[in-house]
């Protein structure tokens, strides 16, 4: 937000001002591989060979997408976050190098992040449909981050 970060979901809360944070990282994040890619088909005909085989639905709870670690710094400490994967198959090596870039720059002063904000939320007003595909994602990180 303007603001600074917010920790939403299950078990998460609080707000942490711009202005007290000193640095923003991501762990976990998966990166798109050919290993990863096989692993999601696999895992697709395993279901669908399961449901077919076992009609009544399991219910089952490992369904839920695989969450990175946001790490939030400040003087206070250290605060970590979880933020769901959006990307089945991972996300490409320069989205990833690009997305922390742009969260350093969040931390860089409040006029570079305030400038960023707004580009970022300039074009998600203006934007229709679902996400941008991963060489929009890309054209839009290369934007924010000049």
């Amino acid at each position: 937000t303007p603001e600074g970060v917010v920790g939403l979901g299950d078990r998460q809360f609080g707000l942490h001002l711009w202005e007290d944070v000193t640095a923003l990282t991501v762990t976990d994040i998966p990166v798109k591989s050919l290993m990863r890619r096989v692993g999601v088909v696999k895992d697709l005909a395993l279901s669908a060979v399961t449901e077919l085989a076992l009609p009544v639905s399991s219910g089952r709870l490992d369904d839920a997408p695989p969450l990175m670690t946001v790490r939030v710094e400040s003087a206070d400490g250290v605060n970590e976050l979880a933020a769901y994967v959006a990307a089945a198959v991972g996300y490409p090596q320069p989205e990833v190098d690009l997305s922390l870039t742009l969260l350093s720059r969040l931390t860089q002063g409040a006029a570079t992040m305030e400038t960023t904000l707004a580009a970022m939320s300039a074009w998600g007003r203006t934007r229709e449909g679902g996400s941008p595909r991963s060489s929009q994602r890309e054209q839009l990180l290369r934007k924010w981050t000049a």
